[in-house]
């Protein structure tokens, strides 16, 4: 049956907003045919009247808006859940039994703006801006009861409107995900004990799992997700169902999968939903690398897991990014791609050598190609396949530098093969270390310790996140007196190698190099 709680009322006639401002002193009254919360569902619930009131104005106004134009609106989802972990959003959902059409009329009268850019779907947004003005905002979105179920054969949901709450709430991916609060009366609406399982820190479905993750096959996604950024568990018997059912996300789209993998590593700590991935063998179909890595040990024990030494990495990874107005601020989500993702070359690469060793030759370049491959599978922009795949090809340049021998010349291509990507190589190298050898760790943490000192000191002599040759493309042409094409630009990567190998020299001396190089090149003598 469904749990309803009815916040007890403000004085009669009381407008809407002193009606919210009353609503952080309030209890919770549980509604005589429900069973009686949990202590710890109460805290929750106290916990959410503070958060709620802070929204309640603007959401109560929207509610009696609706009601006056005969239609139901309750808040759902993700603003319910987050309020009763104490946290308030400026980004509100809500469903309603008003139509599309119904509800753009009522959001284009309450809102500063409104947008009907998720009509085929049943949803319009709109926006209203607070008493400081544009950056004081209120955003919402609503949407018209509704359930989703997959075409066997379509990657996409088929949408069909609903006429109900609970049976809206009932098509959500988790009971945590499942609760509402009907406005403008602000009565809690929880019909699948989703503050149960709040207060238990569980994920389960609304309906049998089996049905809920064949109607839409991204929620298993999702539960990865949730796992990582809510740090829940998943209830036993949805993990069973979706164990038997990880073939079922082929049918979902990459773009929606990549959505999620984005969202689940993004999280504050992505392990956990990483963990549920690989365990349930979900990750098979979407990130098979990443299962891959669980090398079986030989039978000498000499190289450990790279599975979990890239779990690790990952973590090491995200605990160097910084601030907001830091080298790499938080979430990076190239940085935690390549993390995870930088040993994929090693299980192709594997070796075992006489003498009972193990080598992975080559597989920073081996794994490079790997991760391009499967970040556009996934429809990762270019830009991202691009970096991720270029940090994994430098994650091992580093090592060999221990021994200080890298000259000048080996520092300043460090830095130029790094481009833009020079911080978040850092913060990969150094994550990379994770050796219980205190010593060697030391060793390690000093080394880099010193070649960033070594770049800092080259970059202020000599400029080096923007190493040009010592002539430009106009001098070149000038001195060999030809036109452009593609002699220009060899002269010109000829004379960057000498940049990089000896530093800047006078206009004299890259001139008389040019003339030199020019006099070896079979075009010099037809010129």
């Amino acid at each position: 049956m469904s749990q309803l709680y009815r916040v007890r009322d403000a004085p009669p006639g009381s407008p809407s907003r002193a009606r919210a401002a009353h609503l952080a002193g309030l209890v919770a009254v549980p509604h005589p045919s429900s069973p009686q919360p949990t202590p710890a569902a109460l805290e929750l619930q106290r916990r959410a009247l503070a958060v709620l009131a802070e929204m309640a104005p603007a959401a109560i106004e929207l509610g009696e808006a609706f009601r006056a134009a005969g239609h139901e609106l309750a808040l759902v989802g993700g603003p319910v859940r987050d309020a009763f972990l104490g946290r308030a959003s400026n980004d509100l959902d809500f469903a309603t039994s008003a139509s599309p059409d119904e509800s753009e009329a009522i959001l284009a009268r309450w809102g500063d703006a409104h947008w009907d850019i998720g009509k085929e779907f049943g949803t319009i947004g709109a926006k209203r801006f607070g008493r400081s003005g544009p950056g004081d905002e209120l955003v919402v979105e609503v949407t018209t009861y509704r359930s989703d179920e997959y075409d066997p054969a379509s990657r996409k949901p088929v949408v069909a409107f609903g006429d109900t709450l609970e049976g809206d709430l009932s098509r959500r991916d988790f009971t945590v995900n499942a609760m509402a609060v009907r406005v403008p009366d602000m009565t809690f609406v929880d019909p699948f004990d989703g503050l149960g399982d709040l207060a238990r820190r569980v994920l389960r479905t609304p309906i049998a799992p089996e049905r809920s993750f064949d109607d839409d096959p991204l929620r298993m996604m999702r539960a990865a997700r949730f796992a990582a950024q809510l740090g829940f568990d998943v209830d036993g018997g949805t993990l069973a169902a979706l164990v038997l059912m990880t073939e079922r996300i082929e049918i979902v789209s990459a773009e929606r999968v990549r959505d999620e993998l984005s969202k689940l590593l993004l999280a504050a700590s992505p392990r956990r939903g990483l963990e549920v991935l690989v365990d349930t063998g979900l990750a098979d179909h979407v990130l098979p690398e990443l299962p891959a890595l669980k090398l079986e040990i030989d039978e000498h024990h000499r190289h450990k897991d790279v599975y979990e030494h890239s779990l690790t990495v990952l973590d090491q990874a995200i605990a160097q990014e910084t601030g907001p107005d830091g080298a790499v601020p938080a979430p990076d989500l190239v940085l935690r791609l390549a993390a995870l993702l930088h040993d994929v070359g090693k299980p192709p690469t594997r070796r075992f050598e006489d003498g009972g060793g193990v080598s992975f030759h080559h597989h920073e370049v081996v794994g490079a190609k790997m991760v391009a491959k499967r970040l556009k599978a996934l429809r990762y922009d270019k830009q991202v396949v691009k970096d991720v795949a270029r940090l994994v090809e430098l994650h091992l340049r580093f090592h060999g530098y221990g021994d200080g021998a890298w000259t000048d010349s080996a520092v300043r291509r460090y830095v130029t093969d790094a481009g833009p990507l020079l911080e978040r190589l850092h913060r990969l190298t150094r994550a990379d270390c994770t050796t219980r050898n205190r010593r060697k760790a030391q060793r390690l943490r000093e080394s880099y310790d010193d070649l960033e000192r070594r770049i800092a000191d080259l970059q202020a002599k000599e400029e080096l996140d923007a190493v040009r040759p010592d002539l430009d493309g106009q001098q070149i042409m000038a001195i060999l007196g030809i036109r452009p094409g593609p002699v220009v630009g060899r002269a010109y990567k000829h004379l960057l190698e000498l940049r990089l190998d000896r530093g800047p020299v006078d206009e004299e001396t890259a001139r008389a190099d040019l003339l030199r190089w020019w006099g070896e090149q079979p075009e010099s003598s037809a010129s």
